[in-house]
């Protein structure tokens, strides 16, 4: 047996750190961590310092034992879990846990898998540093009594099963707070004027756009009226000459917003893929939240810049972390060799990995120089201006390279202008009045949610995936999906050639693509928590919990001093809350149906959200469809509603049904349900048009919707799965299997068990 143990989190880490260190090392996996608080007990002495009752899962008690008699015939156990405070806790844990004496342990951390670094972690060695173990059991043992204390609170006041979490939950909040902005907000129709405007020798025309809105039609007509005849020239021109920097290299936030923009990758797929490319020694550790670089850094990435670009894009630059609770030490994500542009790997580790590489030497690239001009059009006839707004790039520095994302779409194109000067005359080849509509906030999306949190100091770069995750996946209280929006007929108007021309046109507006969105149960869970539990659903209070754990962890604060003075306030509530014999419904009269003047209430039931219609042996119920909220459920799409199911006719001795359930319309024909094909319309579809449906349907068989080598996701009889290598796999409930990535299916596969197969059970009667 070598002297030298090295414990590492991840045996894809042992294989490459044995490598670099040779002979007289032996390396071995932890497998993450050893121990943790028992999942069904809470396990928290409250009494006697919240001190953790920790238990080894059974799944780890064969890693404990190899590692325990490695560790006792070892002279050295060097612990080389990650660098962040859950490492820091996972190092602490295997400490105890095996038993090694403290003068045997050496605490070695690195941020990037290279052999300079592993042999430079090895020639300084440190001790367990407790106050960052403190902080992490502090955050551990916080949301184990928010979770284990206010769930039987949900369960007794709304439905069994629920769940709360201290920081999931208000993560919830700032979604529906969100959804309820849209919904109060209240769209409104205007027109935005654009012109086409040739200057001079310019053969392309430019565009401008009106310095002023139009509320209604009549004063889009009677504004082009006014300019049938009317003659333009320039009357200002404004040119300034900007500059443009590079974004610092990336943190886990601005990796995971970036990742989504440009790769349309989830978060917790962004973190899995970089956990990869950190674990085969080709990125730093990839949670983080600085933006330091190294000097070696800093100095490779001038060389490369020079060799590739010249002197002249090249500009060192070290950048400081304005980020709450970020640490100087760690290093920002960048490549550990960077004059490598590309690795192998698969396509998703190649992408990710090259965005990091190019905002890693972009950061170190040289400021574009852009020169902005703002040109003003007048005219002999009305008193408003045209506006062009151009720019032009002078010197392009790190956009040669790179360009960071962004959440929203610019409002103008960007144009390049050529030489104008005033009193120029300007020729109006047409002018557009086009009606719009004021646009309510966007909902959140995944790097849109990142990014609140992380504005508002809450949660930690480690903890972004998870608080998604869980809200999404686990307690279906959110769902991301695409929100169709309405459409609105309007009027356009178009002048040009001295003529009004008028066009009806179909406007979509509200629409949004892969949005988190509140469901029924969600918002129900939100508002009892705000209205009972308003401290922990603070989002203030909330980000200075988050503070109270650094200050744990640079040793200002005892950890049992921060939960104490959290806990007692909060038991309390708990104990008032549990006294209340109220029960919390969610239950809204909607309206009184015309056709028949019966009151129509919407309830959330054991199986989610529906509607009532009348009492006694004529109450008639309906499913709400998926994404119908309760909370904004109009009388029109109640009684809508009630119009199913309907029957069409029969088919060989059959009726044909359309009904509609939890995943929207569907047909029933015998015992058999068939998915209606996107588009049609459940309240006006024929008997004709349903049979060609059953037969095609019947002729092609299970539907493949998505496919991926051997991965497929198939609309069964039973509903949609995913099939991999002979195994199904069930969806979670609210995924719309339309809307499904490669990267979510396979991450559904990681995290699913398969179904069994089998007959049923079927109890015997006594």
């Amino acid at each position: 047996m070598s002297e030298n143990l090295v414990i590492v989190e991840s045996p894809a880490k042992a294989g490459k750190i044995q490598g670099y260190l040779g002979d007289g090392y032996v390396v071995k996996s932890s497998y993450g961590h050893v121990r943790d608080l028992p999942e069904r007990n809470i396990s928290i002495d409250i009494e006697h310092g919240f001190k953790p009752h920790y238990v080894i899962p059974d799944k780890q008690k064969k890693v404990v034992a190899e590692l325990k008699k490695l560790s006792d015939k070892a002279t050295t156990v060097w612990l080389a879990s990650d660098e962040d405070r859950e490492g820091e806790a996972i190092a602490w844990h295997l400490s105890d846990v095996l038993g090694i004496a403290p003068e045997k342990i050496r605490r070695i951390v690195f941020h990037e898998i290279t052999k300079p670094a592993i042999l430079a972690a090895v020639q300084h060695p440190r001790n367990i540093d407790m106050n960052l173990v403190d902080a992490q059991q502090a955050r551990r043992v916080m949301d184990r009594l928010v979770g284990f204390e206010l769930s039987p609170v949900l369960w007794k006041k709304i439905q069994p099963k629920l769940s709360a979490g201290r920081v999931q939950s208000v993560a919830l909040r700032l979604i529906v707070d969100r959804e309820r902005e849209i919904e109060a907000f209240r769209s409104e129709a205007f027109y935005k004027v654009e012109g086409l405007f040739t200057i001079g020798e310019q053969t392309a025309p430019l565009k401008a756009v009106l310095d002023e809105r139009f509320h209604s039609l009549e004063q889009a007509r009677a504004f082009l009226q006014q300019c049938t005849d009317a003659s333009y020239k320039i009357s200002g021109v404004v040119s300034k000459e900007g500059m443009r920097y590079p974004a610092a290299p990336f943190t886990t936030s601005t990796l995971q917003q970036e990742a989504a923009r440009k790769l349309g990758m989830s978060v917790s797929r962004t973190m899995q893929v970089a956990q990869k490319l950190y674990e085969e020694g080709l990125i730093t550790y990839m949670r983080t939240d600085s933006v330091n670089l190294s000097s070696l850094a800093i100095n490779t990435a001038k060389q490369f810049i020079c060799d590739n670009f010249g002197p002249d894009y090249s500009r060192p630059f070290q950048y400081r972390t304005s980020s709450k609770g970020a640490q100087e030490a760690h290093e920002a994500i960048r490549p550990t060799f960077i004059q490598n542009p590309d690795i192998k790997g698969t396509a998703e580790e190649r992408k990710l990995y090259q965005l990091i590489w190019k905002r890693a030497v972009a950061s170190q690239m040289s400021p574009a120089k852009v020169l902005g001009t703002t040109v003003d059009l007048s005219s002999d006839k009305v008193p408003n201006k045209f506006i062009i707004n151009g720019s032009q790039v002078l010197f392009d520095g790190f956009l040669k390279l790179y360009m960071e994302g962004t959440d929203d779409a610019a409002d103008e194109d960007t144009q390049v202008l050529p030489q104008l000067v005033v009193g120029q005359p300007a020729f109006c080849q047409e002018i557009k009045a086009n009606c719009k509509f004021t646009q309510a906030p966007p909902r959140y999306n995944q790097p849109s949610l990142v990014k609140k949190l992380e504005d508002l100091g809450i949660g930690r770069p480690s903890t972004y995936a998870s608080i998604i995750s869980t809200l999404v996946k686990e307690r279906g209280y959110v769902v991301e999906a695409d929100k169709e929006g309405r459409v609105e007929t309007v009027t356009n108007l178009s002048l040009k050639d001295g003529r009004i021309r008028e066009s009806s046109v179909k406007e979509k507006v509200g629409a949004e693509k892969k949005r988190l969105l509140p469901q029924d149960i969600g918002m129900m869970v939100n508002d009892y928590l705000v209205e009972n539990f308003a401290d922990v659903m603070d989002y203030g209070f909330t980000a200075d919990v988050e503070k109270e754990f650094d200050e744990i962890a640079d040793g200002n604060k005892p950890w049992g001093e921060v939960l104490s003075s959290f806990y007692d306030p909060f038991h309390r509530q708990v104990q008032t809350a549990l006294a209340n014999t109220g029960y919390s419904r969610l239950e809204r009269e909607i309206g009184v149906d015309p056709s028949d003047g019966r009151m129509i209430v919407a309830r959330y039931g054991q199986f989610g959200p529906y509607v009532t219609k009348g009492e006694g042996d004529t109450k008639m119920s309906a499913s709400l469809p998926k994404g119908k909220l309760i909370e904004s459920l109009t009388l029109d799409d109640a009684v809508k509603l009630f119009r199913l199911p309907r029957t069409l006719g029969q088919t060989d001795g059959q009726d044909v049904v359309i009904l509609t359930g939890p995943y929207g319309p569907y047909m029933k024909v015998g015992g058999k349900n068939l998915r209606l094909p996107k588009g049609t319309d459940p309240y006006t579809i024929t008997l004709e048009q349903a049979l060609s449906i059953i037969g095609a349907q019947a002729s092609a068989g299970p539907k493949i919707i998505a496919q991926w080598g051997g991965v497929q996701v198939i609309e069964g009889t039973y509903g949609p799965y995913i099939k991999a290598d002979g195994q199904n796999y069930k969806l979670p409930k609210g995924t719309d299997p339309y809307s499904l990535k490669e990267e979510e299916v396979l991450e559904l596969i990681k995290n699913t068990a398969p179904t069994t197969k089998g007959r049923r059970q079927f109890r015997k009667k006594s």
